[in-house]
């Protein structure tokens, strides 16, 4: 939770808005099953939704370029996202290459084992709270992390809110790519 209430305060804070909230105070989960929590909020309100969870099996991802993508502050508007995840091309999901640099999939941040440390990279189109909780702990590292560099890591995570740090089985992050 403190990591929602500071990326919440850091968004109202970069829009010039003074006014915050608590978010706690307007959770209100439903007592039974797994639900993703969507808090939208503007300047005058927080509106809070629970979705029921279902975790996407991610097996494979289609690398897809877009050097003028901008989603640095969560939002509602995921059109961009949205387009280059038309892309997938039977894959599961994407991993999108900005400016010859990797970032996130389309749905969390991304991590890599060099067979000695987790890296993630240093630019991400979102900087998630499970990626900030996970560097504040030292479980990952930042790093520019090209396309090239993909052939040196044998492991591979996706991280966010509702999957925490999702280690997928394969042995090579190359025949994760498809």
């Amino acid at each position: 939770m403190p990591y929602h209430q500071k990326r919440y305060e850091s968004v109202l804070h970069s829009l010039g808005i003074d006014k915050v909230e608590n978010l706690k105070e307007h959770l209100y989960p439903p007592e039974k099953g797994l639900y993703r929590c969507r808090v939208v909020y503007t300047p005058h309100a927080i509106n809070v939704t629970y979705h029921p969870y279902k975790k996407k099996d991610i097996r494979s991802l289609k690398l897809v370029y877009d050097d003028k993508i901008e989603y640095s502050l969560k939002s509602t508007n995921r059109d961009k996202i949205d387009a280059l995840f038309e892309m997938k091309q039977g894959c599961d999901d994407i991993l999108i290459v900005k400016k010859a640099m990797i970032t996130d999939t389309s749905i969390a941040n991304i991590a890599f084992f060099d067979s000695k440390v987790w890296l993630t990279p240093k630019k991400p189109l979102l900087k998630g709270t499970t990626r900030a909780r996970l560097l504040d702990k030292g479980k990952i590292f930042e790093a520019d992390i090209r396309v090239e560099d993909l052939d040196r890591f044998s492991k591979v995570a996706l991280l966010n809110s509702m999957i925490d740090f999702d280690i997928i089985p394969i042995t090579k992050v190359r025949e994760f790519i498809c």
